[in-house]
């Protein structure tokens, strides 16, 4: 199950129905089913208490990924900073709804087990990240 929350904002205007069956099928092109995913769109106040509080970072950030999965099922808790998806779209010349996309698949391809903090694997994922949009 995919649940929508808020904390601190107004729900984003997306189609969750749609949203929740295009990260499934993203899901399964990396043979993963989709379990327990929740995500936590909030302010920028909350995600750097967040970030503080569990990661021991002092700092914003777009996205915080909780990854709970067992086996081939994705589960985990994603934290998103409005604001901060909003202010990257600004500085890309993106428009904010692409950039919301980007940001929500994000997290799934981390639990799918993409990484993006090592050599050259913030290629791979913005490759992933771009197959994904394109799959929208």
């Amino acid at each position: 199950m995919i649940t929508y929350s808020t904390e601190n904002v107004k729900m984003p205007a997306i189609r969750r129905r749609d949203t929740s069956a295009w990260i499934r099928r993203v899901a399964a092109t990396y043979n993963k089913k989709v379990g327990e995913v929740g995500y936590l769109f909030c302010d920028d106040d909350h995600i750097l208490d967040v970030n503080r509080e569990y990661l021991g970072h002092d700092y914003y950030t777009d996205i915080i990924t909780f990854d709970y999965c067992e086996g081939d099922t994705i589960s985990g808790d994603l934290v998103i900073s409005l604001d901060t998806v909003r202010s990257n779209a600004e500085q890309l010349g993106k428009a904010y709804d692409e950039e919301l996309h980007r940001v929500i698949i994000h997290g799934i391809l981390h639990l799918c087990g993409i990484n993006d903090k090592g050599p050259g694997e913030r290629e791979i994922m913005e490759a992933a990240e771009d197959r994904a949009l394109a799959m929208r």
